[in-house]
């Protein structure tokens, strides 16, 4: 394919993804396929010989497309949202068209640059604190920053590694011998509630240490009296806390973590502090939510995930640190390939030590399309809109008097369930009864086909979690949200009754 082709095929190719995104509410967001369906559709071997782009298009539409979920469909609820917008699309473009490798300043100074700014950009516009900032209002480098990760599991990994060289450093501060230091990674323990991200154990997983995970209090959230508790335990029976892990928006519920009461607790005792705000971080943009967030200016890290809930396409997940010095310490090495800076390093960052890989996209592109684009005002918009979507189905679900709220609802995540007393309660195995008809109402939804959302359990009470923050999404589409919870509701209680 030669430039002249390119720029045909390119266009065309805008006109499939316009066409896909204006006919989008009118397909079903869930796909039907079965395991395997492609294989049996594709060839088995790489084509020896070129084929064509009307072929490959053709795919697309017949093979790729019906086993595709449309995450980005209006009519799409389950998980947390996963946002892009066209203006995201455009910066991905333009790094597509760069394709740099961007691990140090060196490799592309305005890639790296462009980060710096950008994530600065982005923390002000959630109020975070000015630790936080790699530029300080005096116009001199800070000791913090923050970084572009792929994920917020990526995220959790990252701050981990550097809470455990702060606490070896600690260790050789104390005067711990070599030898004692070496050994002492089976002893590190970091600390989670039962409703943490499964993150947090994956990186516990890779790094090598323990996760305790803390049951939660009945607003399912991690306070700083059981987490003192456990702290407590751990250091009696000669373990290491290092590291906690505060949720900002929990994946289950939109909870809350205790944060000052934790924050209280890892300054007394010297641990790592990280908030988890993948989801609702992005709702910080809005002034009116920041004293939900209380405490978030006393971490030592901070993630939320822009490709959630703020316009930007996956994948961007924005990590802060208050003092990079840790982070960098555990994961710079140095090669003679790798070449730094000499002289003044003032403004250069080598991203490559903030991260696991070594190579990294240009993806401060789309975010700095997504904020000149829509600005701040457009940013708020979005947020606001889903959460007064989310504050309407509360209430017609509410009003309707099958339904109970099972969490509040603060985001644009709603929690419910058809209530007990919609069945015969004098039955001896209601709460089985309930549990069931709540799952198959999660079913029942996903296989009429109008819209799409996930069930999740919480104590061992089947609920249901739809998520409002589609791009995309209209009014209209939580309307018929709604009315598909009502008729679908009508047949399973009429089933289990």
């Amino acid at each position: 394919m030669d430039v002249n082709e390119f720029r045909a095929r390119g266009k065309e190719m805008i006109d499939f993804i316009a066409d896909y995104y204006e006919n989008l509410d009118n397909v079903s967001p869930g796909s039907k396929v079965q395991p395997g369906y492609l294989y049996k559709l594709m060839p088995h071997e790489a084509p020896e010989d070129p084929e064509s782009f009307e072929q490959i298009k053709s795919d697309i539409e017949t093979k790729i497309m019906p086993g595709i979920t449309h995450w980005q469909s209006g009519n799409f609820f389950g998980w947390y949202p996963s946002n892009n917008s066209f203006p995201s699309m455009l910066g991905d473009m333009a790094s597509f068209m760069f394709n740099t490798v961007g691990f140090s300043w060196i490799c592309s100074p305005a890639a790296t640059e462009l980060e710096t700014v950008v994530m600065d950009w982005l923390g002000k516009l959630i109020g975070l604190d000015k630790r936080f900032m790699s530029i300080k209002e005096d116009g001199t480098e800070g000791e913090g920053g923050g970084v572009i990760q792929g994920t917020a599991s990526e995220a959790h990994m990252v701050a981990m590694i550097a809470a455990k060289e702060m606490k070896l450093d600690y260790l050789k501060v104390r005067g711990e011998s070599d030898e004692n230091i070496c050994t002492s990674g089976h002893k590190l323990v970091a600390y989670f509630s039962d409703q943490t991200h499964s993150s947090g154990q994956k990186a516990c997983n890779v790094i090598g240490c323990q996760a305790r995970n803390i049951e939660s209090d009945k607003h399912y959230r991690l306070t700083k009296e059981s987490l003192q508790a456990a702290i407590k335990q751990d250091i009696e029976a000669g373990l290491l806390p290092f590291f906690v892990c505060a949720t900002f928006g929990t994946t289950n519920t939109a909870a809350i973590d205790d944060i000052p009461g934790i924050a209280d607790v890892t300054e007394a005792e010297n641990l790592w502090l990280h908030v988890d705000a993948a989801y609702a971080g992005a709702a910080l943009a809005c002034p009116e939510f920041r004293p939900l967030a209380c405490g978030i200016e006393r971490a030592d890290s901070f993630n939320f995930n822009p490709h959630k809930w703020m316009l930007t396409n996956f994948d961007c997940s924005a990590l802060w640190v208050a003092d990079a010095k840790y982070l960098v310490q555990s994961l710079s090495i140095h090669r003679e390939y790798l070449p730094r800076v000499k002289g003044s390093t003032e403004f250069v960052k080598d991203y490559r030590d903030w991260q696991l890989p070594l190579g990294r996209r240009f993806r401060a592109l789309k975010l700095w399309f997504v904020m000149r684009m829509y600005g701040a005002s457009g940013i708020r918009a979005h947020i606001r809109e889903h959460v007064k979507q989310a504050k309407w189905l509360e209430q017609q679900l509410v009003a309707d008097g099958r339904f109970e709220i099972m969490a509040p609802v603060k985001f644009g995540l709603v929690v419910f369930r058809i209530k007990p007393g919609v069945f015969d309660a004098s039955a001896d195995d209601i709460d089985d009864i309930v549990n069931n008809a709540n799952a198959e109402l999660v079913k029942c939804i996903n296989n009429d086909g109008r819209v799409f959302l996930v069930g999740t359990k919480l104590r061992g009470i089947d609920v249901l979690r739809p998520a409002i923050g589609s791009s995309h999404g209209t009014f209209e589409n939580t309307t018929q949200l709604f009315k598909v919870i009502q008729d679908c509701s009508e047949m399973v209680i009429a089933q289990f009754s």
